[in-house]
């Protein structure tokens, strides 16, 4: 299995398809996962596929419009048949030959997807997969890059977030949200060893991630500011004679 190298953001130009077989996936690692996504590529195409008429996927209907992910019904026509499976490859070399995207992200941890993953590679495209540790050692070494979801990294907001940073008190639920989501953008562009990320990547990461986003909406005109305005959280300097500003988050 190849291993994940540190590109930065802004190196990146990738169309990256988001295929998730929602049968076999958890819709709470979703954020998750666009994160892990995003280190390789602009998630151009999201899709999630199940029979959407099935308690099963009820976890997945209240994030789909959040993410902007596009529900795939697909029928079970028989007991013990995934019909997902087939409906998710076939969707899969359509937008391969389309030439759409340069790479796919497959989540799921089964091994039905070993051939699509190699037949993807001899494309000469990026594969990379997100699946738990029981994914058959098949799938995970026919991708590029096989992530480990037990390796992601829960999130709750509002309770000190997901990315090591302890709660702190006195925050408002739009406060703690935002610096859920400035931590989760420097998680995606890749720190360096001493945790430190270029202000302008984690940006473009925030524009990825919430497409949305604008620091007026909190009150500053910069992101810089911004940051800056939540010195307790995160810590800020400039590089390269002040030509740079990178950030990264307290201890």
């Amino acid at each position: 299995m190849n291993q994940p190298q540190q590109e930065k953001i802004e190196d990146i130009d990738r169309r990256v398809a988001i295929l998730i077989d929602g049968d076999n996936a958890q819709a709470s690692l979703i954020e998750q996962i666009l994160v892990e996504a995003g280190k390789f590529g602009n998630a151009t195409i999201r899709r999630v596929y199940g029979d959407w008429t099935t308690p099963n996927m009820n976890s997945w209907k209240d994030i789909l419009n959040i993410h902007a992910f596009q529900p795939i019904q697909q029928f079970r026509y028989s007991v013990g048949k995934n019909a997902t499976d087939s409906a998710m490859i076939i969707d899969a070399m359509d937008i391969l030959h389309s030439n759409h995207v340069d790479g796919f992200c497959l989540v799921s941890s089964d091994s039905d997807y070993t051939r699509l993953a190699t037949r993807i590679r001899e494309s000469g495209l990026l594969v990379v997969g997100i699946g738990e540790k029981k994914t058959p050692r098949a799938f995970v070494s026919a991708c590029n890059v096989f992530i480990y979801t037990e390796n992601l990294k829960r999130k709750s907001r509002g309770n000190g977030g997901g990315n090591g940073r302890k709660k702190t008190s006195n925050l408002t639920d739009q406060e703690s949200e935002l610096i859920d989501l400035v931590s989760q953008a420097m998680d995606m562009v890749g720190p360096d060893d001493d945790g430190w990320t270029r202000l302008s990547e984690v940006g473009t990461a925030l524009r990825r991630i919430d497409p949305g986003f604008d620091p007026r909406s909190f009150g500053h005109r910069q992101l810089s500011q911004l940051v800056k305005g939540h010195s307790r959280e995160f810590e800020m300097r400039k590089v390269a004679n002040g030509a740079i500003i990178e950030v990264r988050l307290r201890d």
